[in-house]
């Protein structure tokens, strides 16, 4: 009986078919920190309570290579007044060839953004204490989980749309 052998030969030039997905690189596209109330803030007793919002956004900037853009805002504001405020875009450049058009979105407003979020997590939570305020920590984001309730919501929502309008 034969054994199977992996052909090790090198593909023409151009017939590279396997799909490939790699991080290029990854960077700190924007960041703003205001501390509007300096010095008085750091005399406040309560604790702030503290807004955050992400929102994922994507670049097609050339053949193959995506930008994925993590933004991330952060409010923190007590009775008294704002404590600090923070908006930070972390992006990353990832080269995608040859992967199906179906299977490409989920990779950017999932398992991209899942990726970068540790390393933008950091740069806010220096940001914060660099602010002269406790580091801020933020927990772990269920990206793909996310994901999976917008496209379910979209789908109610066009499901919906086909409905007559006026019938019970």
């Amino acid at each position: 009986m034969a054994e199977d052998v992996a052909n090790t030969e090198p593909l023409a030039n151009g017939a590279d078919t396997q799909p490939t997905i790699g991080l290029i690189t990854q960077y700190v596209k924007d960041l703003s920190f205001e501390n509007p109330n300096s010095p008085a803030v750091y005399q406040w007793t309560e604790q702030p309570n503290i807004d955050v919002q992400f929102n994922i956004g994507t670049e097609r900037p050339a053949d193959d290579v995506f930008e994925i853009v993590l933004r991330i805002e952060v409010n923190a504001t007590t009775p008294a007044g704002t404590a600090f405020a923070a908006d930070l875009s972390y992006a990353g450049l990832f080269g995608i060839r040859n992967v199906a058009d179906e299977q490409i979105h989920p990779f950017l407003f999932a398992e991209a953004p899942r990726l970068l979020f540790p390393f933008a997590r950091r740069v806010l939570a220096d940001a914060v204490r660099d602010g002269g305020f406790p580091p801020l920590i933020l927990d772990p984001i269920d990206f793909n989980g996310l994901y999976l309730q917008q496209l379910q919501a979209q789908a109610e929502a066009e499901q919906q749309g086909d409905q007559p309008v006026g019938h019970a």
